[in-house]
C-alpha cells in the first residue's frame, strides 16, 4: 500500500488532521489499534474547547454534528489563590458568547471517526499496530505487526505522549515529572453552576470544576501522587465529600457519577517536531500541565496548521520534504513553548508553601482582577490566539 500521508494514531489530533485533509488530492492512510467506543454514562475525560478550535471543528464538519445536550458553554470563570487571591473572567464583559465549550472526549472522537470513515481519500487500517519504521530519502516505510508494509511520502506521528513513531525515529524527549497525578471524575452538584468554571490553587494541588449539562460538573484535581492515590481509593460517597470540602462546598453537596481515575503528569519537550518524511502533532509533539486546560487545543491547532500546509501544496510537491515541513514547525513553535513555560511556571509558583511567595502570588491575582482592561486583554489573547 502507498499513501501520500500516513497518520499513525487516530486520537483527536490525528483524526482531526485526516478530516481536515478532505477535498484535497492527497491519499491519506490512518493506522489505529482499535476503533473508538462510547462509554456508559458520562465520559470522565472532559476537554475545554477554545473558540478558535470550535471554528476549526466547524470548518471540518464536526462541530455541528456533536450532541448539544452533552455539551456546556463556559460563560464565566473564577480562579482562587491559596490565600485569598481571586481572578474573575466573564465572556459577557469581553463581548464574547462563551469562553470555551466543555465536551466529552469520546463524543468528539466518535464523530471524527465516523467522518473519516466516510472520507473518499482516507483509508482506515484498523485494528493495526506498527512494528518497524524506515525513513528513507524518497519515502517512509512502516511495517505493521501483521506483516503488511505501507509506503508513504510523509508519516505523521499522532500516537500520544509515549509515541511509538517518535521513539522509532530516534527523536529525543526531555521529561520533567511533576510528581503529581491528574484525578478526574464527574459529579452531580446541589447548587447550579450557572455555566461557571472554577479553579482553586490549593496547597495540595490545583482543583478545577468544569460545568456539564443538567447541574453536573467534571473535576480535574492535579494532586501530589500520594493524595491522588488516596482520592482514587475512596468510595464514591467519601470522594464526593472530600471534593466538596476542598472548595468549602462552593456548589453544595456532590454526588459521584463516575469513578475517579488518575494519570501521571509531566512536562515533555521534544528535540524536534519535524524531520524528512516525519511530523509530530498533538501529545506526540508536546505535553503540558493540565492547569491551563489547553492541551487538546494545542493538538487541534497542530492538525489545522499542518493540514493547511499540506492541502496548499501543488501536485508536484513532495509533502515529506523538510522544506515543506519546516513552516509547520515554525508556525507551532511559539504557542507550544509559551503554554509549556507558562503552565510550568504557574505550577512552580503556587507549589511552594513559603508565606512571602504566597502573599505575592495572591496579590498578583487580586491586582489583575481590579484592572478590567488587563483582565479582559488576557481573555482576548487566549480567544484570538490559536489555543
Amino acid at each position: 500500500m502507498k499513501f501520500d500521508v500516513l497518520v499513525v494514531g487516530a486520537g483527536l489530533a490525528g483524526a482531526a488532521l485526516a478530516a481536515a485533509l478532505r477535498g484535497c488530492s492527497l491519499k491519506v492512510g490512518v493506522v489505529e489499534a482499535r476503533a473508538p467506543s462510547r462509554p456508559t454514562g458520562w465520559d470522565p475525560r472532559i476537554y475545554a474547547i477554545s473558540p478558535a478550535n470550535v471554528a476549526f471543528l466547524t470548518s471540518i464538519g464536526i462541530w455541528g454534528h456533536l450532541d448539544a445536550a452533552r455539551m456546556a458553554p463556559i460563560h464565566d470563570m473564577e480562579i482562587h489563590g491559596d490565600a485569598g487571591g481571586r481572578l474573575d473572567f466573564s465572556a459577557y464583559d469581553c463581548g464574547l458568547g462563551e469562553l470555551a465549550w466543555i465536551v466529552e472526549s469520546s463524543l468528539m472522537q466518535l464523530e471524527l471517526w465516523e467522518t473519516i470513515k466516510r472520507q473518499h481519500n482516507v483509508t482506515l487500517l484498523c485494528p493495526a499496530a506498527p512494528a518497524a519504521l524506515a525513513l528513507d530519502e524518497d519515502a517512509a516505510c512502516l511495517t505493521l505487526a501483521d506483516g503488511r508494509r505501507i509506503e508513504a511520502r510523509l508519516i505523521v506521528a499522532a500516537d500520544g505522549r509515549d509515541s511509538w513513531v517518535r521513539q522509532a525515529a530516534g527523536i529525543d524527549v526531555r521529561n520533567t515529572p511533576y510528581e503529581e497525578k491528574g484525578v478526574v471524575a464527574n459529579f452531580r452538584c446541589e447548587k447550579p453552576h450557572r455555566n461557571t468554571a472554577f479553579q482553586w490553587f490549593r496547597k495540595d494541588g490545583v482543583l478545577a470544576y468544569l460545568p456539564l449539562p443538567a447541574q453536573q460538573i467534571s473535576i480535574v484535581w492535579s494532586a501530589p501522587d500520594d493524595l491522588a492515590d488516596q482520592l482514587v481509593a475512596l468510595s464514591p460517597e467519601a470522594l464526593a465529600v472530600r471534593v466538596a470540602e476542598a472548595t468549602d462546598a462552593r456548589l453544595g453537596a456532590l454526588e459521584t457519577l463516575t469513578p475517579a481515575a488518575a494519570f501521571p503528569l509531566r512536562l515533555m519537550r521534544v528535540e524536534r517536531v519535524v524531520q524528512p518524511r516525519l511530523a509530530l502533532i498533538g501529545d506526540a509533539a508536546h505535553a503540558i500541565h493540565p492547569l491551563s486546560g489547553h492541551g487538546i487545543n494545542l493538538g487541534y491547532q497542530d492538525a489545522r496548521v499542518l493540514a493547511e500546509q499540506l492541502a496548499a501544496l501543488p501536485a508536484w510537491r513532495d509533502p515529506g520534504e523538510l522544506a515543506v515541513l519546516r513552516p509547520y514547525a515554525r508556525a507551532r513553535a511559539e504557542e507550544a513553548a509559551l503554554l509549556q513555560y507558562t503552565t510550568h511556571g504557574l505550577n512552580r509558583l503556587f507549589k511552594p508553601a513559603n508565606p512571602l511567595l504566597s502573599g505575592l502570588r495572591n496579590l498578583g491575582l487580586n491586582l489583575t482582577n481590579r484592572l478590567p482592561v488587563l483582565r479582559n486583554a488576557l481573555v482576548r489573547y487566549a480567544i484570538a490566539g490559536r489555543f
